[in-house]
């Protein structure tokens, strides 16, 4: 006898229904629950930690010795003229190692006081982000100047505290970056007087030789470049950098 097709799908699937066959095959389970076993404070806590890792970039640039570092490089290869050499990525490297060694005592801190409790269960995460903050204020706070945290009180009119430890995080992060940037001008400013006291001769002499077409720092390029590898240029403007952070 011939069975059609819906027949046959009629008696697998009562097969499948049925109690004994359900015992003896062995199917995956399905087990959904709602509102049991979840922890809104855990939630809560990975979603702290993931916007942390999400401004983890703009932590390690503002709130570290980094800005202060690129910017002084930046203005090293500009004062020499010579265009993009060395490369953006080199600079940005060599900035990030300097900043590796200027932040080794505050990391340290850190993974002593923040990353290794948290590792061993010793603090949930809440803790461990209060202490990288007080690590990471701390350093800025040494280097911040009082001028540019009272800019912002006279801006909101708000009273300033009696101690920098009372200064709100919110406070005290733009103000570090305004006070970094303004230390990495004056380094800046510094760098660049001999430079341009070699262009300004080079032009003269130029002028005097009739040669006002040639261009001055075309002829002046070859004399930095003598002039800045003869003085070990790299190690004093390095060494210059490192010696801003001790002070």
């Amino acid at each position: 006898m011939k069975l059609s097709p819906k027949v046959v799908l009629f008696f697998m699937s009562v097969l499948l229904a049925s109690p004994v066959y359900a015992q003896n095959a062995n199917l995956p389970g399905v087990n959904v629950n709602f509102g049991q076993g979840t922890n809104l404070v855990d939630t809560m806590e990975v979603l702290l930690l993931f916007t942390v890792l999400t401004l983890a970039p703009a932590i390690i640039i503002l709130c570290t010795s980094f800005t202060r570092i690129v910017v002084v490089l930046s203005f090293m290869r500009q004062a020499l003229g010579t265009q993009n050499m060395p490369p953006n990525q080199l600079l940005i490297g060599f900035a990030l190692f300097l900043s590796i060694f200027v932040m080794m005592p505050t990391g340290e801190s850190i993974y002593k006081n923040s990353i290794q409790p948290y590792q061993a269960k010793q603090i949930d995460a809440t803790q461990a982000l209060k202490g990288l903050e007080k690590d990471l204020r701390a350093f800025m706070e040494k280097h911040v100047r009082k001028a540019d945290i009272g800019l912002f009180y006279d801006v909101t009119g708000a009273a300033a505290p009696e101690d920098i430890r009372g200064v709100p995080t919110h406070y005290l992060i733009p103000a570090f970056i305004i006070s970094e940037l303004k230390t990495a001008f004056q380094i800046g400013f510094l760098l660049y007087i001999p430079f341009i006291v070699l262009d300004m001769v080079v032009a003269s002499v130029l002028m005097a030789m009739g040669m006002m077409m040639l261009p001055p720092m075309l002829v002046s390029m070859p004399f930095k470049l003598l002039l800045f590898v003869l003085v070990d240029g790299w190690q004093l403007v390095t060494g210059a950098i490192l010696r801003s952070f001790n002070t």
